[in-house]
């Protein structure tokens, strides 16, 4: 059966910035009367140590900036730390630029025309005749689309592909507010930077995972609990309390799906790479799933120590448990974004 393998991944993030330095030295400022109390409330229990950020508001703060100086900025910081990630990606797979069939971007976070995709081809060096794919505006669940497309590219053509996920959410940092916007706090709380690449190959490759299936769901009822409005001051966030519970409604059903498809139940499955959007995220997808206590540490630590990346994240998840001295065999990453869509990927180690 003709497939497609992830066979090289590459991380690429700046600078780090610590969590309770970021509350002292700005976010309690940031925020007053019973906002400060809630929002310190919200930094302390959102599961995160450590972040990345190229506008970090210890240095800067940018929630004055209008939105084009934030997209200048993307695209000054976002070129180098894709190059980066992408560099990587391509020497652990043992594949050259110019071998790139297509070249598919993801980023809701900054746009740019001629975009990441086209200036990063040419500083790269890839062929002229690659072809190149921009995925914006899909969030957190954006790497599992691009992986699809990618994996149908790769197995209709028997060319390799390449995937960047390229998110800078520091830039979207927002203005206080007199009033109190949970919302806006639990954003600040856990969005982090971070560029993740992946090359995809035809056929097996030893240490690679096979792409099986990618599948999707959404909830249309639900369409206003995430969104990500273009506004005069960045990109604003909008992250309904209510997201966990749409999602207890149909994750069970929709991964016990995807699995039977393949033969396939919950116990198979020895790696999950679920997007960690918070805390309450993963609690949720632990107990409809009913997963065994250790199942989302790997979800967990990542949270710890790189927030909330947006779409770089499951990628991030997928290296860590690469890297582990015995991988495990049959992977599922879910991530969750706005439709109210649940996203999932079925990989099986080569």
């Amino acid at each position: 059966m003709s497939q497609a393998t992830i066979a090289g991944l590459g991380i690429a993030t700046p600078a780090q910035a610590h969590q309770d330095e970021l509350w002292r030295g700005f976010f309690a400022g940031h925020y007053s009367g019973a906002t400060r109390a809630l929002a310190e409330r919200i930094f302390a229990n959102a599961g995160v140590l450590t972040r990345h950020a190229v506008a970090n508001p210890l240095i800067e703060d940018v929630s004055g900036w209008p939105t084009e100086r934030r997209m200048n900025r993307y695209l000054i910081e976002a070129l180098p730390l894709g190059k980066e990630a992408v560099d990587r990606a391509l020497v652990d797979a043992g594949v050259s630029a110019s071998e790139i069939g297509l070249f598919a971007v993801c980023s809701c976070t900054g746009y740019v025309t001629p975009g990441l995709d086209i200036l990063l081809a040419r500083d790269m060096g890839m062929a002229n005749d690659t072809q190149r794919l921009f995925v914006g505006h899909m969030g957190c669940y954006a790497a599992m689309p691009t992986i699809g497309a990618a994996s149908d590219f790769v197995i209709a053509r028997g060319r390799p592909a390449l995937i960047l996920c390229n998110e800078l959410t520091s830039l979207h940092l927002q203005p206080a507010s007199a009033r109190v916007d949970t919302q806006q706090i639990v954003a600040h709380a856990l969005f982090s930077d971070a560029a993740a690449a992946a090359v995809l190959v035809p056929g097996d490759t030893t240490g690679g995972y096979a792409v099986r299936e990618v599948a999707s769901v959404t909830d249309t009822s639900a369409v206003d609990h995430m969104t990500w409005d273009v506004t005069d001051m960045g990109f604003r966030m909008g992250l309904s309390p209510r997201v966990p519970q749409v999602l207890s409604l149909h994750v069970r059903r929709f991964v016990d799906g995807m699995l039977s498809r393949h033969g396939l139940t919950l116990s198979d499955v020895d790696g999950w790479a679920v997007h960690p959007g918070g805390p309450r995220i993963l609690n949720v997808v632990e107990r409809e799933l009913a997963l065994p206590p250790d199942a989302l540490a790997d979800s967990r630590a990542t949270l710890s120590a790189y927030g909330n990346c947006s779409s770089p994240t499951v990628l991030l998840i997928l290296e860590t448990m690469r890297q582990r001295p015995d991988p495990p065999r049959w992977v599922v990453t879910l991530a969750f974004g706005p439709g109210l869509t649940l996203y999932a990927a079925l990989l099986q180690h080569t």
